[in-house]
């Protein structure tokens, strides 16, 4: 899954593909280099990020979709507002990926079950702006589990069909770096609760604090190579997509790792 921020403040490379011609360059670039779909977002969800308003996210978005669905590329649309998710969708969209899992719009659910196409439910407890204080686990592995099982039954008890759901841990929603960490370590838990399995973990500052020697740590761009290493590990663990930003060296990862295993 190649990401498309239509934004002017992604927090790896916010503004850069902000104008809707590049942006759906941007998306036909991703699929050149290997990517399967492409998650076109306007508002940014780094942390301590304000939301934008709906008229403006639609400006943002629905062209961008419109755009790469009439080149036949495979789009998913990331967005927290179901009237995007329902215009995205009539634009070409085949899949929702709300960060939220639906809890952010009421409306999020019905929509999606209507439209009968696939949704992701992420692990979440709440807006980027204070996010990082929800941090707080007895046992991160089994408490975004738990949290997991109960939103994906709501969203099952609101009309959207099992078999549509596609589940991911929130790297970085209202987690610390040793959390991401557990979670990575322990994707069969998650690949347990019987749906396909997501790993969002592009250039977050979780690998940016493990590649932190002394001072800072990398800037967001410098962390791919880091990123690759982490879809290496998430195809072996079975994961069924990674989300990230520059697809060529995940593509060759995710390559390497399947090789490896057919080999055994």
């Amino acid at each position: 899954m190649g990401v498309v921020n239509v934004t002017p403040d992604s927090f790896s490379d916010g503004g850069r593909w902000f104008d809707t011609t590049a942006a759906v360059k941007r998306g036909l670039d991703l699929v050149t280099e290997g990517a399967d779909l492409v998650d076109v977002g306007g508002e940014s969800t780094r942390p301590g990020a304000s939301r934008v308003d709906e008229d403006e996210e639609l400006r943002r978005v629905i062209p961008v979709v419109r755009g790469l669905a009439a080149e036949g590329v495979t789009v998913s649309v990331d967005t927290m507002r179901a009237s995007v998710a329902e215009k995205a969708v009539a634009a070409g969209a085949v899949l929702v990926n709300d960060v939220s899992g639906g809890l952010a719009d009421p409306r999020m659910v019905p929509s999606v079950a209507a439209a009968g196409v696939p949704f992701v439910v992420m692990h979440w407890r709440g807006f980027s702006h204070d996010m990082n204080n929800r941090a707080v686990y007895a046992d991160v592995v089994a408490d975004v589990v738990t949290e997991l099982r109960d939103r994906m039954d709501a969203v099952v008890a609101g009309g959207i069909a099992p078999e549509r759901l596609v589940i991911d841990p929130g790297l970085g929603f209202a987690k610390q770096a040793e959390h991401d960490l557990a979670l990575l370590a322990h994707l069969a838990e998650l690949r347990a609760l019987g749906r396909p399995v997501l790993v969002a973990a592009s250039r977050k500052r979780f690998l940016g604090h493990v590649l932190a020697k002394e001072g800072a740590p990398p800037p967001a761009r410098e962390r791919d190579a880091a990123t690759a290493a982490v879809s290496a590990i998430a195809a072996h663990e079975g994961a069924w997509a990674v989300r990230v930003h520059e697809v060529r060296a995940t593509a060759d990862a995710v390559r390497v790792a399947r090789a490896v295993e057919a080999a055994r």
